[in-house]
């Protein structure tokens, strides 16, 4: 993805990265929603539980990507989008996922989540969460996909929201810490050329024979 100036192009990207989502994990059967990034202090994102946009094609559901964590690590950001595609899905097929007003995320919201890429992790009285997993990572890498390079400088995150905006607590060691990326960028120093690996590597640029060292950390 390109380097993200605008909001215009981090809502374009949020898109495509939601319809690439959707094709290769759900065989596109979830419907096209309307991706919001909105001001949501404190959490990562939500979905609502109606089709509250109206559109041309018909009513449409919201997928928000808060702002305060648009540009966290690709993988928290997929991670975030298919989550709350969970919740599209079970709005879609009438199961109840999520109970005591939408907090607790039960033993069906799990079984979904994991069937469909994610991992689950128990978080308490707000039942089954997801975290990012080496797949998502991977499956980046794979699209050669960067972090949205632009986001709102306010409170750092301590939950993840549920189906309709009701919160539910993040999965960070230490809340509201952002989790560093579980990717590196590596370097060609003479040519300038970049990769992207996983973990550790010693890697050689194949135009200029040198050793490739590492950047930055994302």
């Amino acid at each position: 993805m390109k380097q993200t100036t605008k909001m215009s192009r981090a809502v374009s990207q949020l898109e495509h990265i939601y319809n690439n989502l959707n094709a290769d994990y759900y065989a596109g059967e979830l419907p096209t929603p309307i991706i919001t990034v909105q001001s949501k202090p404190g959490t990562y994102g939500h979905c609502t539980t109606a089709k509250v946009w109206r559109r041309a094609d018909g009513g449409t559901y919201e997928l928000n990507i808060a702002a305060e964590v648009l540009n966290y690590p690709i993988e928290e950001t997929l991670d975030t989008m298919l989550h709350e595609m969970i919740h599209l899905y079970c709005r879609e097929r009438g199961i109840k996922e999520v109970s005591r007003g939408g907090k607790y995320h039960n033993g069906k919201f799990k079984s979904i989540a994991e069937a469909h890429g994610l991992t689950c992790v128990p978080c308490g009285q707000y039942g089954w969460n997801t975290t990012p997993g080496d797949n998502l990572v991977e499956y980046a890498l794979s699209k050669g996909w960067n972090e949205i390079k632009i986001g709102r400088v306010s409170l750092p995150p301590m939950i993840r929201t549920g189906a309709g905006g009701t919160a539910q607590t993040g999965t960070d060691t230490n809340p509201g810490e952002r989790r560093p990326s579980s990717t590196r960028k590596l370097i060609c120093p003479k040519c300038g050329q970049s990769v992207r690996a996983t973990r550790k590597v010693n890697i050689l640029c194949g135009d200029c024979m040198e050793r490739m060292v590492e950047a930055q950390k994302f």
